[in-house]
């Protein structure tokens, strides 16, 4: 009886666990959106557009968690997209978990910027923004506020993780949520 309660207990963390990144997902939606209302003309991101859908891509488990809770299904009994690209791509360049995407397929596309530290110890900017996105305004003129900040909501999914199993660094290659995974992927890995 006791590992039943600790059954639930566990489901009851993980489901809380959820929640929070549901809400987190859903707050970087929310401001995310005037940023790509201001960068419209710029953005080639749409239904089709792959460029960022790349196969390395790696989640902390508390996303993890939410992407298996959300499709069972398709982990236990789906494909993954061939090496080489997202594992959740589907065979019409769309993304088959759209609606519980991890954080990093959120942003992706706008402009980024984040800080860093140099060779000689300084702490500078960097800003990037997908090779399809270039045209317009070059993103180094653009002010502060029109870029995405990376940062602060990865040390917020990481504080999530921590106080989920005592360490936030604990990522999965979204791959790896297949249950096919290990047939498709690449020699050498």
């Amino acid at each position: 009886m006791s590992g039943r309660r600790r059954t639930n207990h566990l489901d009851a963390e993980r489901e809380g666990d959820t929640d929070a990144v549901v809400a987190l997902h859903e707050e970087v939606d929310a401001t995310c959106a005037p940023l790509r209302a201001l960068h419209e003309e710029r953005l080639q991101c749409r239904l089709g557009c792959t460029a960022c859908c790349i196969d390395d891509l790696t989640v902390f488990e508390v996303e993890a968690e939410r992407i298996r809770g959300a499709h069972a299904e398709l982990l236990e009994h789906g494909t993954p997209h061939p090496p080489g690209a997202c594992a959740f791509l589907g065979d019409g360049g769309e993304c088959r978990i759209y609606a519980s995407r991890p954080y990093v397929c959120r942003t992706q596309g706008l402009p980024l910027r984040w800080w860093v530290e140099d060779g000689a110890g300084e702490i500078v900017e960097r800003r990037s923004i997908c090779e399809l996105n270039e045209a317009g305004p070059p993103i180094e003129t653009l002010a502060d506020d029109a870029c995405w900040l990376i940062g602060p909501v990865e040390d917020r999914l990481i504080r999530l993780q921590a106080e989920r199993d005592g360490e936030g660094t604990t990522r999965i290659a979204l791959r790896n949520l297949f249950r096919q995974s290990s047939a498709t992927e690449p020699d050498g890995e």
